[in-house]
């Protein structure tokens, strides 16, 4: 049982720099002071609120954005820049609902009513609808920005993710293709690519994981895809090597402890070394059913049953819908 977490694969609006969407907004320059710094000096200046936004975006801190974008948009919702990053941000939300949704999506409209040939704003909406499953209303905002931009990368990020989601492997593959020649430099267009092909199992998706690493070799997100398409396949070494490159990167980065536990467990029949990296996840992350649950199988190899039973009942204590605990639970009550 691999335990796998992707977080890059989350669909997000990465491509979003809202700062342009105004043209009378002249760029800001700092001199020695950090955003953040500035933006404490100055909290209620629109323009920096944006940016900030923007970068918290691409940094994936969505709930910052979200802040950013909802007080820049009360602030001054005049501006367009301000209600596409307010829009994205809903997008991006964390626990994110229909009315979410349904208030980006009427964003959306008004920036397009406004500016009828902004091809962010017309994938933004066209994702508002591939969320609400209308996927005909989707492709054509997507056609109709490809209309204005032939190049514009992220409309075909989204007919890519509309494809795979139905199912359709080649025009899925296609598409994101078709992402990463618009932009060489797309980091998650190559990590969608690898995905599509680790979903059929197929090794190549070795090379697309590699060409994200080496685009950002430092991103621990992008080090774990590939660590793991290289555990998948066969290169247990190579892959524990990058499971602990991120650790030294990101010490709380407690999938890449249960990666190198899990191999020491089911590969190399080292369940001591295993045990010590489950304990290294359980003191970061003490909710992970996965650690418990692999604890109580080595405590039963080692015939100690009432530490296997109370592993697995931590196991359980987290998730008590998680099945191969409950087998495992049965089985040795049965045999008291």
């Amino acid at each position: 049982m691999i335990y796998r977490i992707f977080a890059a694969l989350l669909f997000s609006f990465l491509f979003v720099s809202c700062g342009d969407s105004n043209k009378n907004v002249k760029p800001i320059h700092f001199t020695g002071l950090q955003l953040d710094s500035v933006l404490k000096l100055y909290p209620d200046s629109v323009d920096l609120l944006v940016r900030h936004g923007n970068e918290a975006i691409q940094e994936l801190r969505y709930e910052l954005a979200m802040a950013d974008g909802a007080r820049a948009y009360r602030l001054d919702s005049s501006r367009l820049d301000t209600r596409l990053l307010y829009a994205v941000a809903l997008l991006n939300k964390p626990n994110q609902s229909t009315d979410d949704i349904l208030r980006a999506q009427k964003q959306f409209k008004f920036i397009i009513k406004k500016d009828a040939k902004n091809p962010k704003a017309l994938v933004g909406l066209a994702t508002t609808y591939s969320f609400l499953q209308d996927n005909e209303k989707a492709f054509k905002y997507i056609n109709q920005a490809l209309r204005i931009d032939p190049k514009f990368r992220d409309a075909y990020l989204l007919k890519g993710s509309i494809y795979r989601n139905l199912g359709n492997f080649e025009r899925a593959v296609s598409s994101y293709e078709t992402a990463v020649q618009q932009d060489p430099k797309f980091t998650v267009g190559y990590l969608w690519l690898g995905s599509l092909y680790e979903s059929i199992q197929d090794p190549i998706c070795i090379e697309y994981y590699t060409t994200a690493y080496r685009l950002e070799p430092k991103n621990p997100d992008v080090m774990y895809s590939l660590a793991y398409a290289k555990q998948l396949f066969g290169k247990e070494s190579a892959a524990k090597s990058l499971y602990r490159k991120m650790i030294q990167i990101d010490s709380t980065y407690f999938i890449a402890y249960f990666q190198i536990g899990y191999m020491k467990q089911f590969s190399e029949n080292e369940p001591d070394s295993a045990m010590y990296y489950y304990e290294k996840v359980i003191d970061i992350e003490p909710r992970h059913v996965e650690s418990y649950h692999n604890m109580g199988m080595i405590y039963e190899e080692k015939n100690d049953i009432t530490n296997a039973l109370f592993s697995y009942s931590k196991a359980l204590k987290n998730n008590p819908n998680f099945e191969l605990t409950k087998e495992r639970v049965a089985i040795l009550k049965k045999k008291r």
